[in-house]
């Protein structure tokens, strides 16, 4: 329960709360205006504080953190289980709200805070304030572990709802903008139904909010060639993990060769050799090809012919004259056999280099074979670094590939398969509210009780649980004429019914705060109801309301018989004077108006003080 909420300004005064029902009296004195005002005198800002006070988040428009108000500290009594002394005193201030003091230190995992040595030191200790929030969820609301979908915030925010938030424009949400799924899953935490199963529509949102934020980026020419087509990827993916293959293969295959370098330039120089004899036997072959056609050339003279035309023409060869040509004859013959043996000679010369060559070259091919053959064996350490490196890139190209083809299938992925993942999910949920007929039926009987409690049995009150398309709906019904005030009174029956459910299977605190802006256009009969509807269930459950109201509408609720139950604390949250059981009243820096004398209307000088 919540016991005390205080600051170290003496303009705010301690609210005390105690068990039951706690009602904040927004009041007038006698000195009061006919035109002044409850309104503004700080009731929801008493809302505000609470909040802050159990780790909501602050920012620039957050009531502590106003100008006026960010050095002051407020602070925050309440039971808590594992406290010596079954108390707590959280402190926080607008000028550190990242930063909450609590009065002794129960976080026994020392998660929380820093400390030089393990020893236990009494007295307050600074934890952060996400940290306090995690202790909220798991003291509070029996959240430990990982609880994804489920936020002790979130369920605060039904129990104490804020003006501010719009939270009291219907019963199943605290703000305005807050998904249905978000809103149902913590709903059905605190109904003790299974929340996990609530909780899997967020996922569904959430693949459809990237499937429509893909849809729209694929508008974008340059975007769509970045990303591509599942049909285009598909096979590009196919192509590079083939080379991918090829690559592993090689590298499997691989041996390192210490001597590649000298093999590799002995390889070279045989290579060379082998070019350098087959030109030297292409300039042989065709000086052999000369040779043997002036070895066929070179023939004797025939000069047998000369006799005859010598004889006709009458002329008679002397014995010394042919004496002479045979000797001419005969040398004749002689240079033609020199010549033939020369030209044999160079022919054999040629061949027998030709048949040299071709016996090296076939020596030097057989090495440069068994070279070449061990290079492609094996390799040298740094052919198998790029071989590596190779693979690496390729890897990584595949891998970008398969994750373009991620988005690409995000993004093309049809509305029929998010449907029947969603229909999978509905068909779960229902089947699991069957099972769950006790949790539903003890909400639904306490929701009409309370209902019929405020409009009579003649009304049909019960609460609807199904398993609709883009969440779990649990919706409230109450036969009405759909106004304001019935509306109001049905957000209160349902924040009643969730609270004790709640609180009877440990999965919620205590204490149940309603600001004034929810009995706004409620019949006085029924705010007197919902007063003693909201007294007596607490004193049988063990558990704390607290309500804040404008004096004029308690009296009026009050006229229409007592409140014996309605025990409350009234304050007269004025500039001026307090009266009652509280302990106070809150002061200007609410902006509380200044009320002035009924009998003095002239005009009174403006008093300065701090605004936020």
């Amino acid at each position: 329960m919540l016991r005390r909420l205080s600051a170290n300004d003496p303009r705010f005064r301690r609210v005390d709360f105690s068990a039951g029902l706690n009602l904040l009296v927004a009041d007038t004195t006698d000195i009061s205006g006919d035109k002044d005002s409850r309104n503004g005198t700080g009731k929801s800002s008493m809302v505000e504080l609470l909040h802050f006070l159990l780790g909501a988040r602050a920012d620039k428009r957050s009531l502590p953190a106003r100008k006026a108000l960010r050095k002051i500290a407020f602070s925050l009594e309440l039971d808590w289980p594992s406290a010596d002394g079954g108390l707590l005193t959280a402190t926080r201030s607008g000028a550190h709200p990242e930063v909450v003091r609590l009065s002794q230190d129960i976080d026994a995992d020392g998660s929380g805070h820093e400390s030089l040595f393990d020893i236990d030191v009494a007295g307050p200790v600074d934890i952060p304030a996400t940290r306090w929030t995690k202790l909220i969820e798991a003291e509070l609301f029996g959240l430990r572990g990982e609880h994804p979908g489920l936020s002790g915030r979130t369920m605060l925010s039904f129990l104490i709802r804020r003006i501010s938030s719009h939270a009291f424009n219907t019963p199943t949400r605290t703000y305005s903008q807050q998904s249905e799924a978000d809103a149902a899953t913590n709903l059905a935490y605190l109904l003790g139904l299974d929340w996990k199963l609530a909780g899997g529509y967020r996922e569904i949102s959430a693949r459809e909010a990237t499937r429509r934020q893909l849809r729209q980026a694929v508008n974008d020419p340059v975007w769509g060639r970045i990303v591509g087509s599942t049909a285009e990827l598909r096979g590009q993916i196919t192509i590079a993990e083939e080379e991918v293959r090829r690559l592993e293969e090689q590298i499997k295959a691989f041996r390192v060769v210490p001597q590649y370098e000298e093999l590799k330039r002995r390889a070279d120089e045989v290579d060379r050799e082998i070019r350098a004899l087959n030109s030297q036997d292409s300039i042989d072959q065709r000086n052999l090809a000369d040779l043997q056609t002036a070895v066929r050339d070179t023939t004797d003279g025939d000069v047998r012919y000369l006799e005859p035309v010598y004889r006709e023409l009458g002329i008679l060869l002397g014995d010394q004259v042919k004496r002479r040509f045979d000797d001419v004859k005969d040398f004749h013959r002689s240079i033609v056999r020199n010549r033939q043996r020369y030209l044999a000679e160079e022919v054999d010369s040629i061949e027998n280099r030709l048949a040299d060559r071709a016996t090296q070259r076939e020596r030097l091919g057989a090495e440069l074979q068994q070279v070449l053959r061990t290079l492609n064996e094996g390799g040298a350490l740094e052919a198998l670094t790029a071989l590596q490196q190779a693979l690496a890139q390729k890897q990584a190209s595949v891998e970008a590939l398969r994750h373009r083809y991620e988005a690409a299938q995000t993004l093309e992925a049809s509305a029929l398969e998010i449907k029947a993942k969603r229909l999978d999910l509905q068909r779960a949920l229902k089947d699991d509210l069957d099972e769950r007929a006790t949790q539903t039926s003890e909400a639904t009987v306490l929701f009409s009780e309370f209902a019929q409690r405020l409009y009579g049995s003649g009304r049909q009150a019960y609460l609807e649980f199904d398993a609709g398309p883009s969440s779990l709906r649990i919706v409230p019904h109450v036969d009405s004429d759909d106004s304001r005030g019935i509306g109001n009174m049905v957000i209160f029956c349902f924040d009643l019914t969730m609270a004790v459910v709640a609180h009877r299977h440990g999965r919620g605190p205590d204490f149940l705060v309603h600001d004034s802006h929810l009995f706004d256009g409620v019949d006085d009969r029924q705010l007197r109801d919902a007063l003693e509807l909201a007294a007596e269930v607490t004193e049988r459950e063990g558990m704390q309301y607290i309500a804040t109201l404008n004096s004029d509408d308690l009296e009026k609720a009050e006229r229409r018989g007592t409140t014996r139950r309605a025990r409350h604390c009234r304050c007269v949250w004025t500039t001026s004077t307090t009266t009652g059981d509280c302990s106070g009243s809150v002061s200007e820096v609410f902006r509380a108006p200044r009320l002035r004398p009924r009998r003095n209307r002239r005009r009174q000088p403006r008093r300065l003080r701090p605004r936020p």
